[in-house]
């Protein structure tokens, strides 16, 4: 299972559900005072050029991938702008080649010496962050099931979908588990959807990646998340304990609190091919 070649003929997809409520514009606690809703906007950009890279080749972007940006807070739909506002699980050509503008950033680099350089990087910006209203994550996962389920049909024997959920834990329309099964339950022939979580805190602390174990959660939200996480699979373990992360069967596809770099390594360990040979292949 999970073993699936990636092909233009086979692609895989990425659904993003990104939490946009009010509550997501208090500071996210390992990020000196940035705004969750902003720090998540940065990384989930950074990712998506990621992705598009990943895919670029001489003649162009090869649509390995299907993606979708989704946001709920005032309202559930497409959180992407610019001439892709409204649109949901799209090619991965259509995305990197509309983003909204192109921002100058700064990163931070390695020296090579043990410091730290900022460099000026050209970054694609397809979601600006919002923070309002409520948390409909039950609805947000009743979206991402009306994508993927005719995708999957479609599809029937491409690397399952993978969902990110990207939220501070606190929905606001009832219990999302049964929705989030409904999600997991959808199939291809290579195994279910995979559901994993991200739990933003404006606490400071260590973070938590891919417990096995709910006990070491600190709250009711965080437990909640967890829950509805899928198991890692065996390709995504190889993956984290190749970061010296600790892992075993048990862990889920969840992190807790992480700062920057920890949530960009859980999104890198989350997005990465089974095999990065695969998606280099020429197309069938």
């Amino acid at each position: 299972m999970y073993q699936a070649q990636i092909s233009r003929a086979n692609p895989s997809a990425f659904v993003f559900l990104v939490d946009q409520s009010a509550s997501m514009r208090e500071p996210w606690g390992a990020e000196s005072g940035k705004a969750k809703a902003d720090a998540v906007a940065t990384i989930l950009n950074r990712l998506l050029q990621n992705l598009v890279l990943r895919c670029a080749k001489e003649e162009g972007i090869r649509d390995y991938y299907h993606v979708a940006v989704i946001g709920y807070g005032a309202s559930v739909g497409s959180a992407l702008g610019g001439s892709l506002v409204g649109e949901d699980l799209i090619p991965i050509s259509r995305l990197g080649n509309n983003p909204i503008r192109v921002d100058d950033v700064t990163k931070k680099v390695d020296d090579g010496a043990g410091g730290i350089l900022e460099q000026q990087i050209k970054l694609p910006i397809w979601v600006d962050p919002k923070a309002e209203n409520g948390t409909p994550m039950t609805a947000a996962f009743g979206y991402a099931r009306s994508l993927l389920e005719p995708w999957v049909q479609s599809h029937p024997d491409s690397l399952p979908p993978i969902v990110v959920n990207i939220s501070d834990g606190a929905p606001t329309d009832g219990d999302p588990t049964a929705a989030a099964d409904a999600v997991k339950q959808l199939t291809t022939s290579d195994g279910s959807v995979l559901l994993l979580n991200i739990n933003t805190s404006s606490a400071a602390g260590a973070p938590v990646e891919f417990p096995s174990n709910p006990e070491v959660l600190p709250d009711d939200y965080a437990r909640l998340l967890f829950a509805i996480s899928s198991p890692l699979p065996p390709y995504m373990r190889t993956a984290a304990a190749e970061e010296e992360l600790r892992v075993d069967e048990a862990s889920r596809g969840f992190t807790f609190q992480g700062d920057a770099v920890a949530t960009i390594r859980f999104l890198d360990i989350g997005t990465r091919p089974v095999n990065m040979a695969a998606v280099d292949a020429p197309a069938t």
